[in-house]
């Protein structure tokens, strides 16, 4: 294994003003919304957590001191829990306490994901580090911040994830021309393209929210323009890194995932991962899914007679 040094912190930028959730983030952040009865943002955290990062800095904005609660103790609920006896939900309120030591820093002004990245310079310094979105949720039984961690170890550079979609829906995403390496599942990433027309994209596999950025992201992204919304974009800077030599923080690669993605960034896939999560639930599966089924039967059926 090559000598390079360890990935030891994520980040997360969280400071988004969460437009598609309207109005119920007027006053609460998007990533403080349940799936079931964990906020989506603490499912990224542990995801980082379980992949060996402990060290977690949150790029966040106005309105997001809830999420810096979150990650708080509450002292006054755990006494209360305390007195009653309930040592189970004591456990649950203090989980996301203990998880990870918590650093937070504000984006002043909302200016793409490649700025809120470079939010995090002061604190990472000269290290690796991942980042992780928290619209995108992996699945805790698929290792993919674990791969990428692991790739970089390996082979140095910058990585990111990378799924296959049809054509037709390329143009909502980073797309990434690639070639191949010694390793099925890692690839060369040669060109980025942003939200490309489905007939311009150079392949079908997009970038999804996990990256493993070299330090030398930092001073490629103080210098890129704002690109695609007037926001500085991180797949710019990226695209740069590609054609950079490795002696200076150059290559990107991208670790091919075909494992278990949830979208949390608009409602209907939101919803779609809540019903995934309490189908999976063994406290809430046993009930929840006879009642899932007897609702589709009935919602078919009144279907039925409106269309008869």
């Amino acid at each position: 294994m090559a000598d390079f040094v360890p990935v030891q912190k994520a980040v997360v930028p969280a400071a988004g003003l969460g437009t598609r959730f309207l109005p119920a983030t007027k006053a609460t952040p998007k990533e403080m919304l349940p799936v079931v009865d964990k906020p989506a943002i603490q499912y990224v955290v542990e995801e980082a957590v379980d992949a060996g990062l402990t060290d977690v800095l949150m790029i966040t904005g106005r309105s997001k001191r809830s999420i810096e609660d979150h990650f708080d103790r509450a002292y006054e609920l755990e006494e209360a829990l305390r007195a009653k006896g309930d040592e189970e939900r004591l456990a649950a309120v203090r989980e996301s306490s203990d998880l990870a030591i918590m650093h937070y820093v504000r984006q002043g002004e909302p200016r793409g994901l490649g700025h809120a990245v470079h939010c995090a310079r002061q604190h990472v310094g000269d290290e690796p580090f991942a980042v992780l979105l928290g619209d995108d949720m992996i699945d805790s039984r698929d290792r993919l911040l674990s791969r990428m961690i692991e790739v970089r170890q390996q082979r140095g550079g910058s990585v990111v994830a990378l799924m296959e979609v049809p054509p037709d829906q390329v143009s909502a995403y980073g797309c990434a021309a690639i070639e191949g390496t010694d390793e099925d599942d890692v690839v060369r990433i040669t060109d980025l393209v942003e939200k490309p027309a489905a007939d311009e994209a150079p392949s079908n596999w997009i970038i999804i929210g996990r990256y493993v950025c070299d330090p030398a992201v930092f001073d490629v992204l103080e210098k890129t323009p704002p690109g695609r919304g007037g926001e500085i974009q991180l797949t710019d800077a990226l695209r740069t890194l590609a054609e950079m030599p490795r002696e200076q923080g150059g290559t990107v690669y991208g670790v091919k995932f075909r494992g278990r993605r949830y979208d949390t960034g608009n409602k209907l896939e939101y919803l779609r991962t809540v019903v995934q999560f309490a189908s999976e639930r063994p406290d809430l599966a046993p009930e929840f899914i006879p009642w899932l089924r007897e609702f589709v039967k009935r919602h078919d059926a009144a279907d039925g007679v409106e269309g008869s």
